[in-house]
């Protein structure tokens, strides 16, 4: 540990480190996330040129905006963005979140406020040339997507929620997570991070295991492919700022209005379907929906049923498009 770390800063450390290891003593079969602790990240670490989002041009005058999730990157949606554009002719945008791409000292201090506004962008932009424009995000994405829709509520035409993200409850979260948001109000707010372990959200063996090539032997301080794959840690600092997101979101779900798609994975792996059907019992929109998929886990936009998430998006925005 630094010098410099304060003195409480150490107790709280050892007391956090503790109960873990109390806890761990009791076997488990799940390969949990685990505690990492860094200190000095920028050190020779400077900022990066940002790199652009992906924009596909359409041709049936209608747009969709593609929202990735926490610490990843827009590659997460590029085949549903593929689909959209090539099966349905929409113009896509699929944005690239405030600081995702740069070290992590710098994205880990980012405000939920500054996501959202690359949101918010990427919608200004889109509206110059379509008058009819969806919206969907995966995760951390579709909270956001919700929050467009609730701002914008005669420029949205439609959400589609994907494994939308209120609370982690999945059967692979570690049963410390609840104590990480306690870590945000102290100094070690800044030092703590959570590596991903298997199965990364993903079902799909073959998927998973191009993951785990990068993630097992990655360091925090490695930016190679992170591009490709998202960040393999999880800065404790941003899990904070998700649930200001979510504090900032929920009373406002029943200023939804416009149609609204939830597609969830049963064995999804971070968040339960409790978090589908809560969104889902809250919005007032008229046409509201869920779609339950059965052979997939959180990250459903790139796992086994991805084809099956890209058709059921583009039959609920289809269906809102007028026709004659």
């Amino acid at each position: 540990m630094s010098a410099w770390c304060s003195a409480a800063g150490k107790h709280e450390l050892a007391a956090f480190t503790n109960a873990i290891a109390r806890k761990q003593r009791f076997p488990t079969a799940l390969s949990l996330m685990a505690v990492t602790f860094a200190f000095r990240l920028d050190d020779g670490m400077p900022a990066v040129p940002p790199k652009p989002g992906v924009l596909m041009p359409g041709r049936n005058g209608r747009a969709a905006i593609l929202i990735h999730g926490l610490t990843g990157t827009p590659a997460e949606v590029r085949f549903l963005a593929w689909f959209l554009n090539t099966h349905g002719g929409y113009t896509v945008s699929c944005p690239r979140l405030a600081n995702h791409g740069q070290p992590m000292h710098i994205l880990k201090k980012t405000r939920w406020q500054d996501f959202y506004a690359s949101v918010r962008q990427a919608y200004q932009e889109l509206r110059v040339n379509h008058d009819e424009i969806y919206v969907s995000g995966l995760s951390m994405g579709a909270l956001l997507a919700l929050l467009l829709a609730e701002e914008f509520q005669t420029g949205i035409a439609g959400v589609s929620c994907l494994s939308p993200t209120l609370f982690y409850d999945g059967w692979n979260v570690p049963w410390y997570h609840f104590l990480l948001p306690l870590a945000s109000h102290t100094p070690l707010r800044d030092f703590t991070y959570f590596k991903e372990e298997p199965p990364y959200g993903l079902k799909s063996e073959q998927i998973r295991k191009k993951v785990h090539e990068f993630y097992q032997h990655a360091n925090i301080r490695d930016m190679h492919d992170v591009d490709r794959f998202g960040y393999p840690f999880f800065p404790v600092r941003l899990l904070a700022e998700l649930h200001r997101l979510v504090a900032h979101l929920e009373p406002r779900l029943p200023r939804v209005h416009c149609p609204m798609q939830v597609i969830q994975a049963r064995q999804d792996d971070m968040s339960s379907v409790k978090n589908a059907q809560r969104i889902h019992d809250r919005v007032s929109s008229t046409r509201k929906e869920i779609v339950y998929l059965e052979d997939s886990y959180h990250v459903i936009t790139a796992d086994q049923e991805r084809a099956k998430v890209a058709q059921s998006m583009l039959d609920f925005f289809s269906a809102e498009v007028p026709h004659g």
